[in-house]
């Protein structure tokens, strides 16, 4: 298969929003998200994302189907419970960006699609004076009912990238998951590679 990576901003962001939308609710309602994906939230949230100044979609194109995607943008633009952490201790958050979702069908995994999908948003980063990069990963409990028994976390990956968790830095996000009748809070681990 011979996949593009290609790196979209401003307007080109807005046309790849409905197929982004869809891609997230299918990557998210897999382990560790489980999420219970909703379209109107999706809607929301994307446009909300559009807005942000210096934004970035990363889109992994498989002819013109859209197979994978991460987006970034600079974290003062992002919605307060992603901010507090990092505002409660006086950092500035006008000097770190903030890593989004960063979704892949399975299909297409393990064939480097992931490390471009950070070269161009360490890059965006990088162009907007941006000191390091941050993102934040669901923790779940290893005993779970619906974790995959060969489950591998991503945090290998993610360290040989430069990134390490920050001690004490989770914020709490709310989503549906399959199993349960309505939303329910999920403690997001911030990780963090300066440049």
């Amino acid at each position: 298969m011979s996949i593009t990576v290609t790196a979209l901003t401003g307007s080109q962001i807005l046309a790849a929003i409905g197929d982004l939308a869809e891609l997230r609710m299918t990557v998210f309602a897999e382990w560790p998200y489980l999420y219970d994906g909703d379209a109107a939230y999706e809607a929301a949230y994307l446009r909300e994302f559009t807005g942000a100044r210096d934004g970035i979609l990363v889109a992994a194109l498989d002819g013109d189907r859209l197979v994978g995607a991460a987006t970034a943008s600079p974290m003062e633009a992002q919605k307060a419970e992603f901010r507090a952490p990092f505002e409660a201790r006086g950092l500035d958050v006008s000097r770190l960006f903030y890593f989004g979702e960063s979704v892949l069908l399975p299909a297409y995994r393990g064939q480097g699609i992931g490390h471009a999908f950070f070269d161009h948003r360490e890059a965006q980063a990088r162009k907007c004076g941006a000191e390091a990069a941050v993102f934040a990963a669901v923790v779940r409990p290893v005993d779970h009912p619906d974790r995959p028994k060969d489950y591998v976390p991503l945090d290998g990956f993610w360290r040989k990238r430069g990134y390490a968790p920050m001690d004490g830095f989770v914020t709490q996000l709310e989503w549906k998951d399959h199993r349960d009748a309505g939303e329910t809070p999920k403690p997001m681990q911030y990780w963090l590679r300066r440049f």
